[in-house]
């Protein structure tokens, strides 16, 4: 195997870090962390039909379904990502509560191949670590980023992290495909990273 560019060295070290971080807080303060930023609801203003995607979460990502649930209540339809493979972008499909999800890559739970593609206005995203430059730091394959710049070419699009408050760190390494967060919700604040 090569040897890896610095900041991908760094990106690979910092990842184990981030797990680290997120997978030691008990299950009751990952619980009470999605509600409260639920309670606060998001930050920007959700036009009655607008298309709010957020996420199935994975083992102990914070979970987006309290928010969403929230913004579905507010007028908001919504949508959850499904790979489509390796080096594109994710594809958006509407799904509402109470409608079946299928299995996607990785065993994460996607809307079927029948639910339409939809490009939200409201982008909920994942991640590992963040910091107060409105960079991110996801698990390496890049389909956030790509999905980001993607929707960004087609019309305005706000693009908002969901984390614990414990995943901050003080930056990030980027690189020049690394999509830049507008928002970033945590239990304790909203940071807000628009210039």
């Amino acid at each position: 195997m090569p040897d890896l560019d610095p900041i991908a060295q760094r990106k690979a070290e910092l990842r184990k870090e981030g797990r680290a971080r997120r997978d030691a807080l008990p299950v009751d303060q990952q619980s009470a962390a999605a509600q409260a930023i639920a309670e606060r609801g998001l930050p920007v203003p959700v036009r009655p039909g607008a298309v709010v995607s957020g996420y199935s979460p994975l083992k102990f990502e914070i979970s987006p379904l309290p928010l969403m649930r929230r913004c579905a209540k507010d007028g908001a339809k919504l949508a959850l990502p499904v790979i489509q493979g390796r080096g594109s972008p994710l594809i958006m499909r509407a799904w509402a509560f109470g409608e079946t999800l299928g299995s996607g890559v990785w065993g994460i739970r996607e809307p079927k191949k029948e639910a339409p593609e939809v490009f939200p206005d409201i982008l909920i995203v994942p991640l590992l670590l963040f910091d107060r430059a409105g960079y991110r730091l996801g698990y390496g394959a890049g389909y956030y980023d790509m999905t980001i710049a993607r929707l960004r070419a087609m019309k305005p699009v706000t693009a908002i992290g969901l984390a614990f408050a414990a995943q901050e760190i003080a930056e990030v390494p980027k690189t020049p495909r690394d999509a830049r967060l507008d928002l970033v919700l945590t239990e304790r604040e909203i940071i807000d990273l628009r210039e």
